[in-house]
């Protein structure tokens, strides 16, 4: 098997299964019981989210555990907006924002917020001028996402926090579910005052993520109910996925150290076989994360080429998962400046730590040959 969606879901590691494993059976009782066993799990909680901020480099009391990326996106959008809706009804975002954080935007405007989604120039880069230009009196927030889920651009949050700086009242959130493990970022003194990671992405669990919040910021919570996680995010805690997760932190962080340039390396190799097919026509820029790579083949369908490669047991994707489903064309890449021929025939390569080079050169020899395949049927 040759799996390249990782951008969709990682394999789990072992070794965090197996923390999980134990962690369900051993500490089973809820942490809000007030009894011995439900102290322990207390305990094992405060532990977990203690690994978690030493890792991420923040006081533990501004860690918030979740379900993952979606969670963490909408919580920190209409949280903010809900609770700071007196002060302004003003939101900044991009064209190329994950469905989670543009769709939520999109909600806000049926409850009487104004969004102004900041255009991209081809390589998936919003304007710093432009940013500042759409900074108003009445902006509360700016959520922008750090990697983009699709084509790999990397977006200049060390700028934009710096400009965040200078508004004390204007909130930034960074959606960083596909960056982190692979493109570095700061989170203490960055002008970054909330930021969400996934478990599922760094090959943990699903149904794991973490809202980061800075200390100082408040929200509107979406969820009421037992004020657990400081009452930002009420409900019984899914301890064993906090330590799985805290576990998958450590883990990608070491392999980001580790193997960052051999991934990179990887992604050069890709690009170059991909360029060797006439055919194709690649859209992430050279300057990308170094796990995503996007392509087009115009007049050919990706699902009928997916379908080819899966036959194979190659495993890529189109979209992000969460709209691959969809056959209209590419949001994204229309937002680039593509046409919609090559926004409607894009497809979306996503490596891990794991994947060889032997796997990058039978995933293009197989695409040649889906490709001649497809040629033939339709002709």
């Amino acid at each position: 098997m040759i799996y390249l969606d990782n951008s969709a879901t990682t394999i789990p590691d072992p070794s965090v299964m197996k923390s999980f494993e134990q962690a369900s059976t051993q500490y089973f009782a809820n942490p809000s019981s007030i009894h011995q066993l439900g102290g322990h799990s207390e305990h094992l909680l405060t532990k977990a989210k203690n690994q978690v901020a030493s890792i991420l480099d923040v006081t533990p009391s501004e860690v918030i555990f979740t379900s993952g990326g979606t969670e963490g996106n909408n919580t920190a959008i209409k949280g903010i907006a809900l609770e700071h809706r007196k002060r302004g009804k003003h939101i900044i975002t991009t064209e190329i924002e994950h469905p989670s954080v543009y769709d939520a935007c999109k909600s806000l405007e049926d409850l009487g917020f104004e969004v102004t989604y900041l255009p991209v120039n081809k390589n998936g880069v919003i304007s710093i001028e432009d940013l500042e230009a759409a900074i108003r009196k009445d902006t509360i927030l700016i959520s922008i996402m750090h990697v983009n889920n699709e084509i790999g651009t990397i977006q200049p949050i060390e700028k934009i926090g710096e400009i965040c700086k200078q508004f004390p009242k204007l909130f930034l959130h960074v959606d960083h579910v596909q960056g982190f493990g692979k493109v570095p970022l700061e989170l203490r003194n960055s002008g970054i005052d909330l930021c969400t990671l996934s478990g599922h992405k760094i090959h943990g669990l699903k149904g794991t993520g973490i809202l980061y919040m800075r200390q100082g910021v408040n929200l509107f919570p979406l969820f009421h109910g037992g004020n657990q996680e400081q009452s930002f995010r009420s409900g019984t805690e899914n301890l064993a996925g906090a330590v799985s997760l805290g576990k998958a932190l450590r883990l990608i962080k070491e392999k980001e150290q580790t193997q960052g340039t051999e991934l990179k390396s990887l992604q050069a190799i890709l690009r170059e076989k991909l360029t060797e097919i006439d055919e194709v026509q690649i859209n992430t820029p050279p300057e990308a994360a170094p796990h995503i790579m996007n392509f087009s083949v115009p007049g050919t369908k990706p699902e009928v080429i997916i379908h080819m490669l899966g036959e194979q047991e190659v495993y890529i994707s189109t979209k992000s998962a969460c709209s691959s489903k969809q056959k209209e064309e590419s949001r994204i890449l229309l937002a680039c400046g593509y046409s919609k021929e090559r926004a409607s025939s894009a497809y979306r390569v996503s490596m891990a730590y794991s994947t060889t080079e032997e796997d990058i050169l039978q995933f293009a020899d197989y695409l040649q040959q889906a490709i001649n395949q497809f040629r033939k049927v339709m002709e």
